[in-house]
């Protein structure tokens, strides 16, 4: 079963509120974190943006690319019709956010590098995860799609309603709302397709 383990420097920054206990985050053992730099170019100046705002968007941009990896792959099973439909239409609405995600975070001057690489968080589709579902088939594969994107719907509605909450920059702030709303909805129809 997979571990959640802690996030580096950018995602305690993003959690600022009663989530910091209760999700808590270190490097993979099986996999050494790199150094948190804290040279990370600043937001543009003028931009209403915070280290809250900051931390979320690199948090949620890569937990985005890594579901949208596993919904690709779900949505290629022709064995389970229903799983592979319902992943096609969740992955499409990852990658609406994922465009919104990319075009703030430039706007915010990060760089487009993901700051959690090679880390094992709450939420975070893992490169292992994606090994793992390859060597899957039919109920396994189902059940694991599951157990993992229900992970991530729920970790990245977390963060996205902090975001909302405590966030500095308006844009960021109304960005992470719709998506806390979104995951609400999403969590709901995996529900509807059972266990």
């Amino acid at each position: 079963m997979k571990r959640h383990l802690v996030t580096p420097l950018s995602a305690l920054l993003l959690l600022p509120l009663p989530l910091l206990s209760s999700s808590g985050c270190s490097p993979s053992a099986e996999r050494p974190a790199p150094a948190v730099s804290s040279s990370a170019p600043a937001p543009s100046s003028g931009a209403p943006f915070t280290a809250t705002d900051s931390g979320w968007i690199q948090l949620m941009t890569p937990m985005n690319e890594q579901a949208g990896r596993l919904l690709a792959l779900a949505s290629a099973q022709e064995s389970t019709p229903q799983l592979a439909s319902w992943a096609a239409a969740l992955a499409e609405e990852h990658r609406t956010e994922l465009a919104q995600l990319r075009q703030l975070l430039g706007r915010m001057g990060l760089p487009g590098t993901n700051v959690h690489e090679g880390h094992d968080m709450p939420g975070m589709v893992t490169d292992a995860d994606l090994d793992r579902a390859r060597g899957l088939t039919g109920a396994e594969f189902d059940g694991f799609v599951r157990r993992e994107i229900r992970a991530h719907l729920e970790q990245s509605q977390r963060v996205s309603r902090s975001e909302s909450r405590a966030g500095g920059g308006e844009e960021a702030k109304r960005l992470a709302g719709r998506i806390a709303d979104a995951r609400a909805e999403q969590l709901r129809t995996l529900s509807s397709l059972g266990r």
